[in-house]
């Protein structure tokens, strides 16, 4: 049986794995990072943890391994169990297990389980096809004291002998103005210059993140599987709400979820709170809504609840 991969397909979907009566792998998102000596830009990703302490069967991942092996429910659980079982019995006399593309797991001298992640995987799905790159380092340049060179000047010794000729000191006068606005002019001008650089090498850098964002593409090794389902007429006064999210992108990443585990999903309308509100489905008679939203609450989510509202 290969755990690791239908936990591994799970990942990409769910944030908390339950493997019952082992453990739970968990995922937290973590934003894009910059390496401040290496120029390396880092995309976003998913970092996975295991907790031992949960260990309460949620379904998920029961029903997945059902779906794909084409199995009952109970079949499914009995086999994973199995699988559990001989797991441990492997840590106790002190091997490693490793779970292809999610990390390794040992016990401690005290009986604890060690998780050591593995990072060949990005998790992430809006991070598909974002790789690591690096980008040209910009310079500043500190320009103080060539400027101060120069406006330097050399001083001008005046002595009694020479104070009678004024029209040299007039001319050498002049001359010390000119060559400090001319260094200033320089000095402003090669500013100017460094600055252009700058914009354009951020410019550069902002251009190459965004072609990898448009050409980014990805592949799937284990894909969920497929399911042919029939299309039923979204309509009917009586409906099942899965929740209600203030952010719009959060409803409809919710309404993708949903319509990939089978259901008809949809948004029905902001309510009066402000909030998106997404169904599992509608029905068109109360009785059939009724048996609906007893078969979600007791395998899927016993937050569900029957909402009657007739729609525009």
């Amino acid at each position: 049986m290969h755990l690791e991969t239908y936990i591994s397909d799970l990942l990409y979907r769910y944030e908390c794995v339950t493997v019952p009566e082992f453990g739970s792998f968990l995922t937290q998102r973590v934003s894009a990072s910059i390496h401040s000596s290496t120029n390396a830009f880092y995309p976003p990703k998913k970092i996975l943890s295991f907790n031992e302490q949960i260990q309460k069967n949620d379904g998920i991942l029961i029903r997945y391994v059902a779906d794909v092996e084409k199995i009952p429910y109970e079949v499914a659980s009995k086999k994973v169990a199995k699988h559990v079982k001989y797991i441990k019995s492997y840590m106790t006399e002190g091997e490693t297990i490793s779970f292809h593309n999610i990390g390794d797991l040992t016990l401690n001298t005290e009986g604890r389980m060690l998780f050591e992640p593995s990072y060949h995987l990005n998790y992430l799905t809006d991070a598909f096809g974002l790789a690591q790159f690096n980008s040209d380092t910009i310079t500043r340049e500190v320009l103080k004291e060539e400027v101060e060179a120069i406006e330097k000047v050399v001083p001008l010794t005046v002595t009694p002998e020479k104070r009678q000729s004024r029209n040299y000191l007039k001319y050498a006068a002049v001359a010390v103005i000119a060559l400090s606005l001319g260094g200033f002019l320089a000095s402003k001008f090669y500013v100017n210059q460094i600055e252009t650089h700058n914009q354009m090498a951020q410019e550069e850098a902002s251009q190459q993140l965004e072609t990898k964002i448009q050409e980014a593409t990805f592949v799937i090794s284990n894909p969920l599987p497929a399911a042919t389902l029939p299309v039923k007429k979204l309509s009917g006064n009586y409906h099942i709400v899965a929740g209600a999210f203030r952010i719009e992108e959060n409803s409809d990443k919710k309404v993708e979820e949903l319509q990939a585990e089978g259901y008809n999903a949809r948004k029905i309308g902001v309510n009066r709170f402000g909030l998106h509100q997404v169904v599992y489905a509608s029905y068109e008679s109360r009785s059939e809504a009724l048996k609906a939203l007893q078969d979600i609450k007791k395998n899927d989510n016993k937050a569900a609840w029957l909402l009657v509202k007739e729609l525009d």
